[in-house]
């Protein structure tokens, strides 16, 4: 009996306008969510059929439920199958360009050469975005993500962090009832969810009038009244259990109120023989193949056609994609649980005997889950070890380090069938570390590593590099410590000749005491670990000690460039792209640091387009890179607005968007700010989030007047980095300069008003302090300042001389500070020279002031940097400087009675006393100053003191 398609108009009218989003080219991802038996699934086949009809391409995927030891990727290698049956031809060239994918097609060997998650991730995205089309877009239903394996769950995080605008919608349902606390999906629900272009859609049990409608649909009949309210009340609004109720006799009063009694009673009226058939079935889970049934059943059920047809009639059964499947999985939870211990293990072991006879009828994991239950230890062993093997070649670590995990579970138990295999239990014990690293899982690769160390004490030739891999586990887990102790005892095991093993156990040394600040003993080590890995042709040691001697170069950045081009040149030669990445970073930051910004531009620009051309865009480096370009693209003076990086995950697209705040600021966009604090909940995701957009934010508030705000956002960020990062963190001398900026500004408005200004000097004096103390105790490597942190204390002790004033405000330390901006920093150094021409001007040098405002002016239009550009005609007018296309005086903003208005608010004067003085009205003062308020775009009295001062629209 077909379940007929009742109500749920609301959702149907959801789905649907996302579709037609998806058709309009903004991709789409729904989460349906409900209990078991709501009718999930008869509401998605109701809109794929819709969906279908109006020229939708459609694709159906289901996750299977195999407990601990899962299929890695099932629903996107079916759903890659069926996009290969839609449309071969992109889908098939899109395979060639990305050979990792390959290996969820099946009959497909894995490709040769280097391979990662990431490419394969990028190329499920690449036939999605490419199959769907305005004319067809595609609708993806992944039907039961409650069951999903990790792989999977990273595959959808990965797509839906993606969705742009791609002719796609993704629905992906899910039972609510299944997950408990700890069930892996409801974290990822909630993570997913928060995605803009992400919708959960909660499917309610019918109400008490749609059930009813529904059974009658049901039986095609009126219920009688008594059997009805029997059914609504034990159903409670569920279709599937009202369903059941219904076929099984609504009017039967012995039926009892839990699902798993009804199914009892269905199947209790059918055939001995339908029975044992759906038996077997239960312990396969939801799908089973009906060859591997067939076999399970064996020659006890002779009737195995006449069984499968019956139970199929009775909608026991059904065929779904060349598979039987319950026709809900509750059936199938439920005949299981009804099984007795022993017929449990009997019938795994049918499953077991079937498979070991022919392994065609299912995947080593599939094989393992019934050994393990049979129970077959040593079957159970060797097939987790082949369903470990699998899931390593398809890059799927967290089922991987599954598998791995019960093959050492088993360890002690199967001794003869290890020996027989030539099993080592040292390299099960580190490759299972190498899945949880890979898996995201440090601390559990530690404690694999660790293990490893330890289990083989007594074979001090494999001492070295199984120590080497656990001091690199331990310093990705902050672990500095014990990453060097166990790196010093590496060394030691290697004794003194040349090899492999001593090039990495030296490499990992230099590695753990450059991240505790010990750069002679990280010196030494390198330059060891590179002669040692050059004897013995060991290329990835020697490129990875070749970039820790790198990074020590401070002094040399030129011979730190040649280390690192040696070190991307080995990296090539070992295929390892992510160190490939990493050198082209690192050789992009140190042409950076060393004060050539259009070189470093050149490198990052070119480390870009490689990670393009290798499929890791996305990838930490690969973002790194993209990150770096945008940030010296500003440097030079660009301040255009860039298009997003595609394809970015979320929360790494934030961080860009951080990068990209810098030119918004200095082009006078109006929502910086506002930009700003929507990012400041990434500040505990990375640092830089808050040093960048807070610092942007920062100036743009001093820009705007904002100055007691200014201060005190940037006070906050100083406190949270101090507290994230260590005390004296470098960006605390660019956030004291900004601070001190804004205090400046604020002072010289409040001078103007008679105002005493000691608290905002005796903080400014606090903040030039701090970025002394910075300078001093920060730990630059080599222990002196780059150009850029050189550049910023400069100007802090520049901003400080203008926050006092007057004579204090001198021209050599505004001068010192354009000199150190002069390593590259274009607008830093156009910024720096207004504020020079401010101080020779004030010094009484007009004729150099002259010169300096003329380019700074030049260079601010140039750039598009409209605030600077504005300060700078308004130093002067102010100075009656006379540049070319400054018009002087103010009448061409404010009206000649405004700027008297204005002029007397310097003062301090009430509109009652300016009233008076100027024999008008204080209600005509008050429209004044509100007209002058708009036009100068200010929020307040002071604040337009402030502006009109800066642009020469009032004296002093």
């Amino acid at each position: 009996m077909t379940a007929p398609f009742i109500a749920r108009e609301g959702e149907v009218e959801t789905l649907d306008l996302a579709l037609a989003d998806a058709r309009a080219g903004t991709a789409r991802a729904v989460l349906l969510a409900a209990d078991a038996g709501v009718g999930k699934t008869r509401l998605l086949q109701h809109v794929t059929e819709r969906a279908a009809a109006g020229g939708a391409q459609v694709v159906v995927t289901h996750c299977v439920d195999l407990g601990d030891v899962g299929l890695p990727y099932l629903p996107f290698a079916e759903m890659l199958s069926q996009l290969r049956e839609l449309d071969p031809g992109p889908v098939d060239a899109i395979v060639a360009a990305r050979p990792a994918l390959a290996r969820l097609l099946p009959g497909s060997a894995p490709a040769d050469g280097p391979a990662n998650r990431l490419q394969l991730f990028e190329g499920l995205l690449d036939v999605l975005g490419t199959l769907g089309t305005a004319e067809r877009p595609l609708l993806v239903v992944v039907e039961d993500l409650h069951w999903a394996d990790a792989s999977s769950r990273d595959v959808l995080r990965f797509l839906v962090s993606r969705l742009r605008r791609q002719h796609l919608l993704l629905v992906a349902s899910y039972r609510t009832d299944d997950l408990h606390r700890r069930h892996p999906w409801r974290a990822a629900a909630a993570e997913l969810v928060r995605h803009p272009r992400v919708m959960r859609l909660d499917l309610s049990p019918f109400t008490s009038d749609e059930l009813r409608a529904f059974t009658v649909a049901v039986t095609g009949s009126a219920v009688p009244e008594p059997a009805l309210r029997r059914v609504v009340e034990r159903s409670e609004g569920n279709a599937y259990f009202a369903q059941e109720l219904l076929e099984a006799g609504a009017d039967d009063d012995v039926l009892p109120w839990s699902l798993a009694d009804v199914l009892r009673s269905r199947l209790e009226v059918l055939d001995p023989d339908v029975q044992q058939l759906v038996r077997v079935a239960s312990v396969a889970g939801r799908l089973v193949d009906e060859r591997l049934l067939r076999a399970a059943v064996g020659s006890g059920l002779t009737g195995f056609d006449a069984a499968l047809r019956d139970a199929v009639a009775h909608h026991v059964l059904a065929v779904e994609d060349g598979h039987l499947a319950f026709r809900h999985a509750l059936l199938a939870e439920a005949v299981a649980a009804d099984l007795l211990p022993g017929e449990v293990s009997a019938l795994h072991r049918a499953y077991l005997r079937a498979l070991l006879a022919d392994p065609s009828l299912g995947p080593a994991s599939q094989l393992a889950s019934h050994a393990l239950r049979a129970p077959d230890i040593p079957v159970a062993w060797a097939a987790s070890r082949e369903a470990a093997h699998q899931a390593h070649c398809v890059l799927a670590p967290a089922e991987e380090l599954r598998h791995l995990e019960v093959v050492l579970r088993l360890w002690d138990a199967v001794g003869e069938e290890r020996t027989a295999h030539g099993e080592d239990h040292v390299a099960l014990l580190s490759s299972a570390a190498s899945a949880a690293s890979a898996a995201g899982l440090v601390d559990r690769a530690v404690q694999l590593a660790r293990a490893a160390v330890e289990a083989s004490a007594d074979e001090p030739d494999r001492q070295a590099m199984l120590r080497t891999r656990l001091a690199r586990l331990l310093l990705a887990a902050e672990q500095l410590d014990a990453a060097m102790q166990q790196a010093r005892q590496a060394i030691e095991a290697t004794g003194t000749q040349p090899s492999p093993a001593r090039a990495w156990a030296l490499a990992t040394y230099a590695r753990c005491a450059l991240n505790v600040d010990q750069d002679d003993e990280a010196r030494v080590a390198g330059e060891q670990a590179v002669e040692v890995a050059r004897a013995v042709g060991a290329f990835d040691a020697e490129a990875d000690g070749l970039t820790t001697l790198a990074v020590l170069e401070v002094d040399e950045a030129n011979q730190a460039a040649d280390l690192l081009a040696q070190a991307l040149a080995r990296a090539q030669e070992a295929e390892d792209l992510d160190t490939e990445l990493r050198s082209r970073f690192n050789l992009a930051g140190n042409r950076w640091y060393a004060g050539h910004p259009g070189s470093a531009a050149e490198v990052a620009a070119e480390g870009v387009a490689r990670a393009r051309e290798v499929g890791m865009a996305t990838s930490t480096y690969g973002l790194e890179l993209a990150m770096l370009v945008r940030l010296l693209r500003y440097v030079s003076g660009d301040l255009t607005t860039l298009p997003p990086v595609p394809d970015v995950p979320d929360d790494r697209a934030r961080v860009l968007s951080a990068v990209d705040l810098f030119a918004a600021t200095a082009r006078g966009d109006e929502d910086v700010p506002t930009r700003a604090a929507a990012l400041e909940a990434d500040w505990e995701l990375d640092g830089l989030v808050a040093l960048q957009a807070g610092g942007c934010a920062v100036d743009a508030l001093t820009m705007r007047g904002d100055a007691d705000e200014a201060v005190a956002l940037a006070m906050r960020i100083i406190d949270f980095l101090g507290r994230a990062w260590t005390d004296y963190f470098l960006g605390g001398i660019y956030l004291s300069a900004l601070g001190l900026a804004a205090l400046a500004d604020a002072a010289a408005a409040e001078r103007l008003q008679g105002h005493d200004v000691r608290d905002r000097v005796a903080l400014g004096d606090s903040l030039l302090e701090r970025a002394r103390s910075t300078a001093r105790r920060g730990r630059p490597r080599g222990g002196r300042l780059g150009p850029e942190g050189r550049a910023w204390l400069a100007r802090a002790h520049a901003e400080h001389g203008r926050l006092l004033g007057g004579a204090h405000n001198e021209v050599g330390p505004w001068q010192e500070a354009l000199d150190e901006f002069g390593f590259g920093h274009r607008y830093e150094q156009a910024r720096t020279r207004y504020r020079l021409a401010e101080a020779l001007l004030e010094q009484g040098e007009r004729d150099t002031a002259r010169e300096h405002a003329a380019v700074a002016l030049a260079e601010a239009d140039a750039m598009g940097a409209a605030p600077l550009a504005a300060a700078v005609r308004g130093l002067s007018r102010r100075g009656r400087l006379g540049l070319t296309g400054v018009a002087e005086g103010g009448g061409d903003v404010l009206t000649s009675r405004e700027a008297e208005v204005l002029t007397l608010v310097a003062q301090g004067l009430s509109n009652r006393q300016i009233g008076e003085k100027l024999f008008i009205s204080g209600k005509t003062v008050s429209v004044h100053v509100s007209n002058l308020l708009a036009k100068l775009g200010a929020s307040g009295r002071a604040e337009a003191v402030s502006i009109a001062h800066q642009r020469g629209l009032i004296g002093s």
